[in-house]
């Protein structure tokens, strides 16, 4: 096994003889699977985004060509790159070029603002940036500037304008401080033979956060990641013939990988990506692309329901509804199903890893009350009261989590490590649960969230 990235903790050998001889882990790293993705469904639409659509063959192609374009411009295996795009398809290429090149993205929301940012690229170590130049209304380069001046890390960032604008940063530039400025458009070169990867290293990184709201760093390696992402896809039935609308934030845990983007392309489906989740903006791209699922929050369900009577969106090819990152009411769960017309699937995740959901076939009183089962057989769940002893069934307490998909520490955070993981690898998610007896989940058990403490910020549940 190849070690894994320094200031990342390891699964103990024990644990990944355990996931190997399971089938969780096959080997398989994001970019060889693209590769095949691409020899298997080639001709097939990957992406949509508005009047732009993607083949699986050109993401490849471009996938290859912005790799080494990334490397002509002097990134290197194993180096961070933070990544801070909205939901349009460079964000995909550029997540996979980084991986294919061997480097790490950091995967941020749009909404870190300077403090994050600075934060995250000292942590990483970060020697790129990859963001809008402006996005609603924050100049997202200027604060790169800034933090590039501030040394010794960042040394290249890359500009996304989009179709139709130009970058006011013009051509690659240099700056007082040494940072290298490139519209990402420009990042193209003839493709180099592939790198040897190993799928137990890291991917990428997903950000949480700690209880103050700190970024914290989540290595997610290709194996964990792969299996969840296809868990995810297998537990929903998810075929080539599915369209996945991308509505929440593309780096976000819930749609990325539960199954999200990654999940909808390694079955051949189709993703759509939306600017944001308004009704407005999603609900005709339901109708227009046929969209088959998708994945939203509580309060825009809400929005959906309310907009659904003045739409005349034709609603009929959604056939699930994903929701995470909150509790949905009973009275909008009992709605949902009815006014859109498709099944509800409720959803806990975490960037760390935790994934909990209800089953397709589970009764409807366990969908409209619980958010759901283990994703993985080899899922260990816990439920402790402050002595961290385990609580009696049906009463609450913390959720303990350890699997073959959950990280077992953040990345160059030695102290939150001590805290938040236990010394036998359990993440202390932070969030409070009770587990209730469903005779319809075939003896199992679903977790009913009763309220959150620390990091959940960074939850998805």
């Amino acid at each position: 096994m190849t070690p894994m990235l320094e200031g990342c903790t390891p699964w103990p050998p024990e644990f990944v003889d355990r996931y190997w001889a399971a089938g969780h882990w096959r080997g398989h790293t994001l970019d060889n699977l693209l590769r095949g993705w691409a020899l298997e469904h080639g001709p097939r639409t990957a992406l949509v985004h508005g009047a732009t659509r993607t083949t699986y063959a050109h993401l490849n192609r471009r996938v290859d060509r912005m790799a080494a374009g990334f490397r002509l411009r002097g990134l290197r295996p194993g180096q961070r790159v933070v990544v801070q795009l909205p939901n349009v398809p460079e964000f995909v290429t550029t997540v996979f070029a980084l991986i294919r090149l061997g480097a790490h993205p950091v995967l941020c929301p749009l909404s870190y603002r300077a403090a994050e940012l600075s934060h995250v690229v000292r942590v990483a170590q970060a020697v790129g940036y990859v963001g809008p130049s402006a996005e609603q209304g924050f100049d997202h380069m200027a604060t790169a500037a800034d933090i590039a001046a501030q040394g010794p890390f960042l040394r290249q960032v890359f500009t996304f304008e989009a179709p139709g604008t130009s970058s006011p940063y013009g051509g690659m530039t240099t700056d007082p401080s040494g940072c290298h400025y490139s519209p990402l458009g420009s990042v193209d070169a003839p493709p180099e033979p592939a790198l040897a990867q190993s799928a137990d290293q890291v991917a990428f990184f997903l950000a949480g956060a700690d209880g103050a709201g700190a970024p914290l760093l989540v290595p997610r390696t290709h194996n964990d990641y792969v299996y969840q992402a296809r868990a995810a896809a297998e537990l929903v039935s998810l075929t080539e013939n599915d369209v996945y609308l991308a509505a929440l934030p593309a780096g976000s845990a819930l749609a990325l990988g539960c199954p999200g983007i990654i999940g909808t392309l390694s079955v051949g489906g189709t993703v759509v990506l939306a600017e944001n989740p308004a009704p407005a903006v999603c609900l005709p791209a339901v109708e227009r692309e046929r969209v088959t699922i998708t994945s939203l929050r509580p309060a825009h369900v809400q929005q959906w329901l309310d907009e659904l009577p003045n739409s005349q969106a034709d609603m009929g090819s959604l056939r699930l509804l994903q929701v995470g990152g909150g509790v949905l009411p009973g009275e909008t769960a009992e709605r949902t199903g009815r006014d859109l017309g498709c099944r509800l699937q409720q959803v806990f995740v975490m960037p760390e890893g935790p994934l909990t959901v209800t089953r397709p076939a589970d009764p409807d009183t366990a969908v409209l009350a619980a958010q759901g089962r283990p994703l993985s057989p080899d899922d260990e769940f816990r439920l402790v009261d402050a002595a961290g002893e385990d609580v009696r069934e049906g009463e609450v307490g913390e959720l303990l989590v350890r699997g073959p998909y959950t990280s077992r520490g953040y990345y160059r955070a030695p102290d939150e490590n001590a805290r938040a993981f236990t010394a036998d690898g359990y993440f202390r998610t932070g969030n409070f649960a009770r587990r209730t007896q469903e005779g319809g989940l075939g003896g199992g058990y679903s977790l009913v969230a009763h309220r959150s403490s620390r990091r959940d910020t960074g939850a998805e549940h």
